[in-house]
């Protein structure tokens, strides 16, 4: 589009002639052009609609539709509200190309509404800062109604097919006040977080369910594997019971390691506050040990000086060795990546920082749709590969046994 049409000349002649006196005579001479140029576009979209220019006459007399003359409306735009006229046609087909039939809007308007809400602000809020940027009065509804035109994206992005082969998925749920038959319970919203054969971070989907529990994940891991992943090579988890028969159903062959994070949070939940620095100095040498072999010599010393006074904790590092030790099995750059959930954790904060104003939500779609801006806003920023991934990716082909 040619947006330098207006000449030097007749911006002067312009000026001259309307002899602007303040900025806010610019603007509404700006807004009147605005609405005349508009005028003159619906204008040739009907001419195009009826066959015949506005000013043409008509012979045919089987031609039973024409003009009947316009309605008023207003449009909320970045010049703030200009009323303009819209042809109407006696059938009542005429629906403008330029504007939607109802649009009130401007995209302008609506992408800042949907970046604002993005951002966690509240839907009153939102609308205090729309008036302050365009001094257009919009009401809390239309910001909701605004954000709920998201949601076929939301559905077209969870189910979007994906690829066959995942080397890392982390899995994490995280848990919202939502109401729901006029009452508020608790639901998780449940995130998997993957990281493809180039080494870069992919959100694979979002649910919003019943509490966390192993039998939802293995409906979400079977949808998962109906989406196109076929191999994981090893899957990430928190210390939820029932984790491993969820996964060993659906992804037989993958591996799994339990966050250590999280196992060491539920191992000092009960350390007396005298014990805590002491006890952590033991626990460090059996995770942070070079090999296997050394981390169960470490747990044996760890067992039995501790085993005493906290059995719970040490039995908990055992009934869970074979899920905890898996990173020992890989290389140092590849055991930075997996021996904790940070890289989900990271996509949590963020969810809890846009979600912070919102005590309850009033419905499963409220939540999904802000956590899927909140997606969006942060995969946008992950383009950069996982550090050394080169020398990862080959590892991994050798340890899955996967041919170049």
């Amino acid at each position: 589009m040619n947006t330098s049409f207006i000449s030097t000349k007749q911006i002067r002649d312009l000026v001259n002639e309307q002899k602007f006196t303040s900025t806010q005579d610019i603007m509404n001479c700006m807004k009147g052009m605005f609405a005349d140029v508009l005028e003159q576009t619906l204008q040739a979209e009907m001419d195009q609609h009826l066959g015949y220019n506005h000013a043409e006459r008509r012979n045919d007399e089987g031609e039973k539709n024409y003009r009947n003359g316009s309605v008023k409306r207003t449009m909320k735009t970045q010049l703030g509200e200009v009323e303009i006229n819209v042809p109407r046609d006696r059938n009542g087909e005429f629906e403008p190309q330029i504007i939607s039939k109802y649009q009130r809007n401007t995209d302008g308007i609506e992408d800042r509404i949907l970046s604002l809400y993005a951002a966690g602000m509240s839907t009153r809020d939102i609308k205090e800062q729309i008036k302050g940027l365009y001094d257009v009065e919009i009401s809390e509804g239309l910001v909701s109604k605004i954000s709920e035109r998201i949601l076929p994206e939301v559905t077209q992005w969870q189910n979007r097919p994906l690829e066959a082969y995942y080397p890392f998925v982390f899995m994490d749920a995280i848990h919202y006040k939502i109401r729901e038959d006029h009452q508020i319970v608790t639901k998780a919203a449940y995130v998997i977080l993957g990281i493809n054969n180039e080494g870069i971070k992919e959100v694979l989907g979002l649910w919003v369910g019943a509490s966390e529990s192993a039998k939802y994940w293995m409906g979400v891991l079977n949808e998962l594997k109906s989406r196109g992943v076929q191999n994981v090579s090893l899957f990430c988890v928190d210390g939820l019971a029932g984790f491993r028969e969820a996964i060993t159903a659906v992804y037989p062959k993958a591996r799994i390691q339990c966050c250590i994070i999280h196992q060491i949070r539920n191992s000092t939940r009960f350390v007396s506050y005298k014990h805590i620095k002491e006890f952590m100095k033991d626990l460090k040498m059996v995770y942070q040990a070079n090999t296997e072999e050394q981390a169960i010599g470490q747990l044996g010393i760890f067992k039995e000086k501790w085993g005493k006074y906290y059995p719970m904790a040490v039995h908990s590092w055992e009934d869970n060795w074979d899920i905890l030790s898996t990173y020992f099995d890989y290389p140092v750059e590849i055991r930075k990546i997996i021996y904790t959930t940070n890289a989900i954790e990271g996509l949590n904060r963020q969810f809890r920082k846009v979600t912070k104003t919102k005590n309850v939500f009033p419905n499963d779609d409220s939540l999904r749709k802000m956590l899927y801006l909140a997606i969006q806003n942060l995969s946008s920023r992950w383009t950069q590969r996982c550090r050394n991934w080169d020398i990862i990716q080959n590892q991994l082909m050798i340890m899955d046994g996967i041919q170049a």
